[in-house]
């Protein structure tokens, strides 16, 4: 393993790095910020597990614009494999190549096979994917999400490549990243990943926050939203986690629904402004339905 720190390696701190964050909109605890800034500085990935919504993406996003360094995402997806993940090559672009070749050379004339079959595995027919991008863009931050959802063979692809930030493309050798991307897997843990991946990366298990924290982020995100309706949106978003919905609001709901209450110049949350707004925050017709009966409840202080 690389084992050299990041290039212009930001914060030198814990606290710097929250501080940084914070000036971007995102909200670290200490726990948090240490993570993340180790894992920064020992050149391991950050696996981010926890409950959609609890800010693990953020995180990235928060991340790269800190640093300034460009956000390169890896979406993993059930049958995702390296071809998507790394490199392929643009094969009608080759094809046209060729055909460019044959009729540049003339009636009688004779193709070399090895120079062609080198000009069509040139650069300008690469088409890298985000794994390649982040290990030839110095620095980066390459975010792969929901690696929950990818396979077994996919999670020991990437144990090689973030291990030994290198691949290999037969036709072109060997590509090392100067410095190492900064990587952040997610995982919303629909499935366990294997101990062989989780061993190479430092672990972060975020919760949601805590009612405190969340009006932080209301005040800090949406500036403009009143102070009340801000405490208001985030004492129901509480509420509607600890109710059995299909799908409990994260951090971005509660911001859409104060967002949208704002929008329709609401300045307190009450039963007619929040029927009216329920879509910013539920996602499921039968949460909706739910939530609409017992909204006196859900309000009441």
């Amino acid at each position: 393993m690389n084992d050299s720190a990041p290039a212009g390696a930001g914060p030198t701190g814990p606290a710097e790095l929250a501080a940084a964050l914070r000036a971007t909109g995102y909200l670290a605890d200490d726990g948090l910020a240490t993570a993340t800034y180790l894992a920064m500085q020992m050149n391991r990935p950050l696996f981010c597990e926890g409950e959609p919504g609890t800010g693990k993406t953020a995180l990235a996003q928060a991340l790269a614009q800190t640093l300034d360094a460009p956000l390169i995402r890896l979406q993993c997806h059930d049958g995702i494999d390296a071809a998507q993940a790394l490199y392929d090559w643009d094969f009608p672009r080759q094809l046209l190549h060729l055909r460019t070749l044959e009729a540049t050379t003339g009636t009688g004339g004779a193709l070399d096979a090895d120079a062609v079959e080198h000009s069509l595995y040139d650069e300008r027919f690469l088409l890298a994917r985000p794994i390649l991008r982040a290990l030839r863009t110095s620095p980066s931050v390459l975010l792969i999400d929901e690696i929950d959802r990818a396979d077994d063979e996919f999670e020991a692809f990437l144990l090689e490549v973030l291990t030994e930030h290198a691949v290999t493309i037969p036709e072109l050798g060997e590509i090392r990243a100067q410095t190492p991307p900064i990587v952040v897997l997610t995982s919303n843990r629909t499935r366990e990943v294997h101990d062989a991946l989780k061993r190479r990366c430092l672990y972060l298990w975020l919760e949601h926050p805590s009612i405190e924290r969340e009006i932080e982020i209301l005040h800090s995100r949406l500036p403009e939203v009143p102070e009340r309706l801000a405490a208001a949106v985030a004492r129901a978003v509480q509420k509607l986690r600890n109710s059995d919905l299909i799908k409990p609001p994260g951090v971005a709901e509660t911001l859409d629904w104060a967002r949208a209450l704002q929008l329709i110049g609401a300045r307190h949350l009450d039963p007619e402004s929040a029927a009216r707004t329920l879509g910013a925050v539920l996602k499921y017709r039968e949460d909706a339905d739910r939530v609409h009966k017992q909204l006196d409840t859900l309000l009441a202080s």
